[in-house]
């Protein structure tokens, strides 16, 4: 099970394994803080009871160990880990809200008999787990459960209806049936009569949590103090403040993790937010940053590695590039469903990988990455779009009478399917039976196009993927505040897109390669404030990202902080068009997934017609499916 996962760990090996034989501690380690064998894991405490393994970094982790030394804690090594460990002997479970970083951590405490297992509140790195066999079993990737014999392997029909739309499975569900992902700031416990008891210990809804204070490099800040600051001023000088304290709070989440012990750098895209993670960085180094930008050899309007050289030029940083093509990228895509362990039909997994590989061949461990920007600042076009229809069309549509809604409906649905327009259609059918407009920034098979899609096998099961941003909602409503649409939005997309499909596919990428790859944008601190943020300031005058482009202005050029939005992307439309089409053909419909009916074939190979003439772009439906089918390929059939 250990060894399933040696590319995220290639540094060294250690297993804990109790006197019962009744608890088992497994550990792959790339050893990034205190490179030395006193960092090697499992860990054990002084006393011998507490014994860790945990996947990750915390950046506040020398605060920490002051505070611990003067309780009268002694370590062995210099290691973050040790810091956790002891951390959970002084203050127990709730040495989460210390820990400022990204976690997946377990500790066995044999005193007590008890597991103790814990996600990063945003949920940058993930955790599964399982029961099978009367034992239950937990690893940073599903290959390491289903290497363990009692663990069948079967779908989950739930998870694929919801997969279809969301592009990935949304937690707590994984695509294997009984295997499960820990969601993202939450802790369980499973204590000797096999009992799992699971508690969510963060919210962006709740920013003051149950911990008034977190250290950062030795200075304890309120973790409500921007808000409550920014709360208690108006107009002009409420937005100059919320500008000075992005650009701390950025300034520190940068700095913060760059603590390592092997060298970093920064994947550069050009975009705002990779070239503010060089600018602050550059800014207190006293070395070139390593950066490494991707791009596609034969399909230059994907690339971006212009702007990503003029940033490079002006922070005289140590530039890497890698061009990409169809012929590099092929022989890849067998190995895709291997290190994603369940589909993620993104198709930024492509340049992901490569961009990482060329990290690491060139002796980088730790990159810098942008993601969870465009979340928070709102730095999507379709956010602004969907904005706007919101507060027009949406508005006057559901003030209409509901039976008046239902009986336009049913033309509406025939004439928009026969066009193809399914997400049009989405809206509607939203609107007329009072779903909320909104449901995540990455829909893609809709309720009505799912009814065309599935087969037979799929048919009688009565599934509703509006289950899943409902949720979401409903916990902002029993919170009791207003948030204002674009806060809604926010919301549900750092509850499901971000840390299940955006950061799942960095981790997975990123540890393919041995490489680990850091959220600036993400700390909990920046988050918590950007989202107490109204509507007014993150969109203002039809610009996208309003309060952040403020904040770096000055910092890097006007040029990149004003350019029109291109985005990561991968030309898997134009290749499915054309030289993958015959393969993307061959492995879908000869998938089991057809041949037993849960995909209806006579909808698929239209798809695959529309999209070869050009007709509709199917491109990213046609992906998800591509993935769907060599998952199962590869881990169910």
């Amino acid at each position: 099970m250990r060894d399933e996962m040696i590319h995220r760990g290639p540094d060294s090996a250690g297993t804990y394994i109790n006197d019962t034989r009744k608890v088992g501690l497994g550990f792959r380690r790339l050893a990034i803080v205190d490179l030395s064998e006193r960092g090697n894991q499992p860990m054990t405490n002084w006393a011998n009871t507490l014994h860790i393994v945990f996947n990750g970094e915390i950046y506040n982790h020398e605060v920490l160990r002051t505070e611990l030394e003067k309780l009268g804690y002694r370590y062995r090594s210099r290691s973050d880990t040790e810091t956790i460990l002891h951390g959970y002997e002084a203050w127990g479970k709730e040495v989460v809200h210390k820990l400022l970083g990204m976690f997946a951590l377990a500790i066995y405490d044999s005193a007590k008999n008890e597991l103790f297992i814990a996600r990063d509140r945003i949920g940058v790195k993930p955790l599964y787990y399982a029961f099978a066999g009367g034992v239950f079993l937990f690893a940073s990737e599903i290959k390491s459960i289903l290497a363990y014999p009692a663990v069948a392997r079967e779908m989950d029909e739930e998870s694929l209806y919801h997969y279809l739309t969301y592009l990935v499975s949304p937690a707590p569900k994984t695509l294997f049936k009984n295997i499960y992902k820990l969601e993202h700031g939450s802790w369980c416990t499973i204590d000797s009569g096999g009992s799992l008891r699971t508690r969510k210990y963060w919210s962006l809804l709740t920013p003051n949590g149950n911990q008034p204070t977190i250290g950062i490099k030795g200075n304890p800040v309120p973790r409500s103090e921007f808000i409550d600051e920014f709360e208690s001023l108006g107009g002009k000088r409420s937005e100059e403040y919320a500008v000075r304290s992005i650009r701390r709070l950025l300034s520190q989440s940068v700095s913060d993790r760059m603590m390592s012990d092997v060298p970093f750098g920064v994947f550069l895209s050009g975009g705002v937010d990779s070239s503010t993670n060089v600018a602050l960085m550059a800014a207190v180094m006293d070395r070139p940053v390593d950066t490494f930008s991707v791009g596609f050899k034969d399909l230059e309007k994907y690339n971006e590695l212009g702007y990503a050289g003029t940033i490079a030029k002006k922070f005289g940083t140590n530039h890497h590039e890698i061009l990409i093509d169809l012929k590099t990228v092929l022989p890849f895509l067998s190995e895709l469903a291997y290190y994603q362990d369940e589909p993620i039909a993104d198709p930024v997994c492509i340049p992901l990988y490569f961009v990482s590989k060329l990290a690491r061949e060139n002796g980088t461990i730790v990159v810098q990455i942008g993601e969870g920007s465009d979340e928070l600042f709102a730095g999507y076009s379709w956010m602004l779009r969907e904005a706007k229809l919101h507060d027009t069309l949406w508005r006057y549509y559901t003030f209409l009478p509901t039976a008046l809604r239902k009986a336009a409906y049913a033309p509406a649905s025939q004439f928009l399917r026969k066009s193809h327009r399914y997400l049009v259609l989405e809206y509607i059918r939203r609107g007329t039976f009072n779903e909320k407009l909104f449901w995540g920034g990455a829909i893609n098979f809709t309720e009505d196009h799912k009814t065309e899609l599935l087969g037979a096998a799929m048919r009688p099961n009565s599934f509703s993927s509006w289950a899943i941003p409902e949720r979401f909602y409903k916990e902002m409503a029993q919170r009791g505040d207003h948030f204002d649409f674009l806060q809604q939005m926010t919301y549900v997309e750092m509850m499901n897109r971000l840390p299940e499909l955006l950061l799942m596919r960095v981790d997975k990428m990123t540890m393919a390669t041995s490489v680990e790859g850091r959220d600036p944008f993400l700390d909990h601190r920046l988050a918590e404030f950007v989202f107490r943020l109204p509507q007014s300031l993150r969109i203002k005058n039809g610009i996208s990202k309003y309060v952040l482009k403020r904040a770096v202005e000055g910092l890097i050029p006007d040029e990149i902080i004003y350019r029109r939005k291109q985005g990561f992307a991968a030309p898997m439309n134009e290749w499915m068009k054309e030289e993958l089409h015959d393969w993307l053909r061959s492995e879908i419909m000869g998938s089991r997934l057809v041949t037993e009916k849960f995909l209806e074939a006579s909808h698929i190979e239209k798809l695959l017609s529309i999209h070869k003439s050009g007709r509709v772009d199917f491109g990213q439906l046609l992906w998800n499916l591509l993935n769907l089918t060599l998952w199962y390929k590869r881990w169910i059939d």
